[in-house]
């Protein structure tokens, strides 16, 4: 599935619930599918500076692609962090860098949460994309 298409299944997803309390427990429901962080990645060294909530962020290169795994102690934020991956896990390190999120805009995510999370939001995005990046210069200096 490419980057758009899982965008948009993303927002027809959230288009079922008419209100946000209801899309709040879709964001519950979809944090219960993230895989497990191995607990070497929950350290310091990958805490994502910028959420009032403790996030832990790893990427790998597998195969030029850039996987994430994460976690986070409040479940809201688990679910953020589990969109952002379903997203942009299994990409390559270009398309992470120039993906535009639309979906985010478009599911009304980003006004309906609290400024605290909103910054945090961007900071995950950011954060995912200076993985990315690293890979990418990773890749371009072994050619």
């Amino acid at each position: 599935m490419t980057l758009q298409e899982t965008q948009d299944a993303i927002v027809e997803e959230f288009l079922q619930f008419d209100d946000w309390l209801d899309r709040y427990n879709y964001l519950i429901e979809i944090s219960k599918e993230l895989q497990p962080l191995d607990n070497k990645y929950k350290a310091n060294e990958y805490l994502i500076k910028g959420c009032q909530s403790r996030v832990w962020l790893s990427g790998e290169l597998i195969d030029g692609k850039v996987v994430f795994t994460a976690d986070s102690d409040a479940i809201i934020t688990k679910g953020i962090i589990a969109l952002l991956i379903r997203v942009l896990s299994n990409r390559e390190p270009d398309e992470i860098i120039s993906a535009e999120l639309e979906f985010i805009d478009k599911i009304g995510l980003k006004e309906n949460l609290s400024p605290t999370r909103a910054n945090g939001l961007v900071s995950m995005i950011k954060q995912m994309r200076m993985f990315a990046l690293a890979y990418k210069t990773k890749m371009e200096q072994n050619k």
